[in-house]
């Protein structure tokens, strides 16, 4: 059992306050930005693009995560108030929403790019599993997404939030399986140089949101209604991605044989 409750605020300069989940946001993208230039290098590939890709890539992700959150999980709230959607220091992202949002935002950027559309995403797979891992800590450090109550040892009181009841740390499982899938995705990265252009990204796309599909039923549902189905939403929501992950793989592998 473990008790928690730190304050979320990290520090603060004047009238600028600084939560733990913005700095952990933050240096999860800068980091990522830092680990696609050496891939690039690695890659004899031209790093001159990054600095615009990092601007479509970050707008992607909060559009489209703050849209994903909104219409998703609490569409009729925002529906009634839709300038509330733009009210993000409020909380509310999706990781689902998210994917979707970054994935518009590569095309857009890929109109005028020289790189292509998998050459690109599987640069981007590997840091975007660490930065993912960044995100969930700081949901950790916010008390929020949280997991089901439970008399397991090791059960999390998040006192912050007034429930003195154990629960899961699903932020903490989350964030464990996608450190785990950063680490697998760079083995495979580094030590099979022959895999087709793809193969990253799908793997990251079936290991994200596998673990997110296996680890959603240990939290609390997060859509204001129910599916009335056996999974919950967010899980509903990861089968298509590790579906065309599955797709993407056996594509790339199919098209290898073939050349």
């Amino acid at each position: 059992m473990f008790y928690w409750d730190i304050n979320p605020v990290a520090f603060s300069l004047g009238p600028v306050t600084v939560y733990y989940y913005g700095l952990l946001f933050s240096t999860g993208f800068i980091l990522g930005y830092f680990i696609m230039q050496y891939l690039c290098k690695l890659q004899h590939l031209k790093t001159d693009e990054l600095d615009k890709l990092l601007v479509f890539i970050f707008a992607g992700t909060i559009i489209g995560a703050r849209l994903g959150h909104c219409l998703i999980y609490e569409p009729e709230y925002y529906l009634q108030r839709p300038l509330d959607i733009i009210k993000i220091w409020e909380g509310g992202l999706a990781s689902h929403g998210g994917t979707v949002g970054v994935l518009i935002a590569l095309w857009l950027f890929l109109r005028k790019s020289t790189f292509t559309f998998l050459q690109l995403t599987d640069l981007l797979a590997i840091p975007v599993a660490l930065v993912a891992c960044f995100i969930r800590i700081g949901n950790f450090m916010n008390s929020e997404i949280l997991g089901k109550h439970t008399n397991s040892d090791f059960g999390v009181i998040f006192a912050r939030i007034g429930d003195m009841a154990p629960r899961y740390p699903a932020q903490l499982f989350e964030a464990f399986a996608y450190l785990i899938t950063f680490i697998v995705l760079s083995l495979v990265f580094f030590n099979f140089k022959n895999r087709p252009q793809g193969t990253i990204f799908a793997l990251m796309l079936i290991f994200i949101f596998t673990s997110r599909l296996v680890i959603e039923g240990f939290k609390e549902e997060q859509a204001m209604y129910s599916t009335n189905l056996f999974l919950n939403v967010g899980q509903l929501l990861s089968l298509p991605f590790i579906a065309a992950g599955f797709l993407l793989l056996f594509c790339v592998f199919k098209k290898k044989k073939r050349v």
